[in-house]
């Protein structure tokens, strides 16, 4: 019997311990605010969020300040959170907590896994990737998340109208994203024109690291694409 062929992961699991604070706030904030994996339950959002506000979903929220500084601004939506990283996961839970938001809910899962069992068909208004890993060199372009298939299953869990939202300093990586998904224009318009990038929308903050960045002379490219046709 042949083993499985090893999944290829879009990141890889660093070390890192949670400090004291955002332990503390993962013991008190998870059982209210996390939700567990689990392939064999696709979501319910209005049972999950109490309502029936539209869903926004972000993959990888890193340290989780962008996200809860636009579920903040945001309250009519609900939003979705997908990080591996524990410590990220934690400092997540604490701003949850000091801003005193309702509309988060956080997943510690593989963001891909998570989109394929557990989020349902045309059920997001929005999905973000902001700043990806850009997997640099070309033997590791095998891993970035950005793939033909991921592109498909984006349109799949995006409403009719529903947007993707890419961000990166990486101009290559920002090149590789345009080209995959203006590869299917019968799914996805580009909202900036074919071609184009897009200018940073306001809902989307500005982060220290994108700050640090530009006084780098490192310039971020945003990418807005529309999905287009029928769910």
């Amino acid at each position: 019997m042949k083993d499985k062929p090893r999944k290829i992961r879009s990141f890889v699991l660093r070390g890192g311990r949670m400090t004291r604070g955002q332990q503390r706030a993962f013991e008190q904030g998870w059982p209210r605010f996390g939700v567990e994996f689990d392939p064999e339950r696709p979501l319910d959002f209005q049972a999950l969020f109490g309502n029936d506000h539209p869903v926004w979903l972000e993959i990888g929220f890193g340290n989780g300040e962008s996200l809860a500084t636009m579920a903040a601004a945001h309250p009519e939506r609900n939003w979705l959170g997908i990080e591996v990283h524990p410590p990220g996961v934690g400092r997540l839970l604490r701003r949850i907590g000091e801003l005193g938001l309702e509309n988060v809910r956080v997943l510690r899962h593989d963001a891909v896994e998570v989109l394929e069992k557990m989020i349902p068909p045309a059920s997001l208004a929005g999905i973000l990737l902001l700043f990806p890993d850009p997997w640099h060199k070309k033997r590791h372009h095998k891993r970035r998340i950005v793939q033909p298939a991921f592109v498909e299953l984006v349109a799949s869990r995006l409403e009719p109208g529903g947007l993707f939202h890419a961000a990166t300093d990486w101009e290559p990586y920002a090149e590789w994203i345009l080209e995959h998904f203006e590869a299917r224009p019968e799914r996805f318009e580009n909202l900036a024109g074919p071609g184009r990038y897009a200018e940073r929308p306001e809902t989307r903050p500005l982060t220290k690291f994108e700050a640090r960045g530009q006084r780098l002379g490192h310039e971020v490219r945003d990418l807005l694409f529309r999905r287009t046709g029928s769910a």
